[in-house]
């Protein structure tokens, strides 16, 4: 990849990559009142601003050192695609040059954003296109709020997001921490005010985590990625069952459920021929019977370079009409973004495929730069909130 990439030049800091004490410090070295940094941040949150030049309220001589020393947002749109049913995809190219996506679904009064909390993933789910090549470092507080920002600018004035799902590229409770805080942010007032109602996080199953997230005492919704009714077939489909397995998962999601009285999604994408048989369904619904379940079916999406086909139409209802009848709560999910590779990972996939091949150039996007610090295995640098310097998933991944 090396050979076809530009080398970083030292990015300017997003405003939201450093710490309010740092801000508010820069702005009293230049005899400028602290309470200049909430204007800085009302303007990123509700004016929608995305340079210095329309921050009109600030002195003009500010907003061109502001421009000098910081970028309003640290990621840039590399790529936008926009479907058919009006979902559109971003894919983001970090400060240091690696790529995450993010997805706006638009679903009548309804505005959502998919975001990611990882560059790849280290789960190994085998269906999905964002493990492939492992995990490289876990996103930033700054970077997850940057997509939800890159998301929200693109709705008309009038329109606000109303829904996240943390369901993007990565494993969202392995780098729970940073999500918190941007999750934090993004309910307050001060940000976009959004309702933790309205917030679903997925997870492939990290039962401790799972725990942690339920001690919180907040209303955010889990979705628990299962892929299959027993240990066996699920250590095949998402390899680290093969350390956690399913009765751990379960007790974590029941003590999910008991804690913060919320309902547990169980996410299964079904593969032709593997995971999507009567006999499945019928294992699915004696596992889940007595739980306060419902259960999210997603057909698989085709994912070029892995060997799994989409299910038939009779597969599929017969699925689902065994589930009615165990009376376990089901629903197909809807698919969108199917014309522009909506399913997480992929375009990020053909954009370093792209790369690599030289072809990437033209088209008004900026170019891919190098990453400055790729990893060559499964170590994931820390995203935590505290050390910033500096966009299908379960859920969305295959939907």
């Amino acid at each position: 990849m090396s050979a076809s990439v530009l080398p970083v030049v030292a990015p300017r800091p997003g405003l939201l990559t450093v710490s309010p004490d740092y801000l508010r410090a820069w702005l009293t070295e230049r005899s400028q009142p602290a309470m200049r940094a909430g204007q800085l941040h009302r303007w990123l949150f509700t004016g929608r601003a995305t340079s210095f030049k329309q921050m009109t309220d600030l002195p003009l001589g500010l907003r061109t050192e502001l421009s000098a020393h910081f970028a309003p947002l640290a990621c840039t749109v590399a790529r936008r695609l926009t479907s058919s049913d009006g979902t559109e995809k971003l894919l983001l190219q970090l400060a240091d040059g690696h790529l995450v996506e993010c997805v706006l679904l638009k679903e009548l009064d309804r505005r959502t954003v998919c975001i990611s909390t990882q560059v790849g993933c280290a789960m190994g789910c085998v269906f999905c296109a964002s493990g492939l090549e492992g995990v490289t470092r876990n996103l930033t507080r700054a970077e997850m709020l940057e997509q939800l920002l890159h998301c929200r600018n693109l709705l008309p004035a009038n329109e606000r997001l109303t829904h996240v799902v943390v369901m993007g590229m990565g494993e969202p409770l392995a780098n729970l921490d940073a999500l918190l805080a941007a999750l934090d942010v993004a309910c307050s007032p001060q940000g976009l005010g959004l309702s933790a109602r309205h917030i679903h996080i997925s997870t492939v199953g990290l039962p401790a985590k799972i725990r942690q997230l339920a001690d919180l005492g907040k209303s955010y919704h889990l979705a628990v990625s299962l892929h299959a009714p027993d240990d066996v077939l699920r250590t095949r489909i998402v390899p680290t069952n093969d350390k956690i397995g399913l009765e751990a998962i379960l007790e974590a999601a029941d003590y999910f459920q008991a804690k913060t009285g919320r309902q547990v999604t169980y996410e299964y994408v079904l593969l032709g021929g593997v995971n999507d048989g009567a006999v499945q369904a019928r294992m699915l619904a004696r596992l889940l019977r007595g739980r306060q379940a419902h259960v999210n079916l997603i057909p698989f999406n085709d994912v070029p370079g892995l060997p799994f086909q989409r299910l038939s139409r009779e597969a599929l209802t017969t699925f689902v009409e065994t589930l009615q009848q165990a009376r376990i709560s089901v629903k197909v999910r809807k698919r969108k973004g199917a014309d522009i590779d909506a399913a997480c990972g992929q375009l990020r996939r053909a954009a370093l495929a792209e790369t690599v091949s030289g072809s990437v150039e033209g088209g008004g996007a900026p170019p891919l730069i190098r990453p400055v610090s790729p990893s060559a295995g499964l170590g994931v640098s820390q995203g935590d909130s505290s050390r910033e310097t500096t966009c299908d998933s379960r859920h969305r991944r295959n939907e």
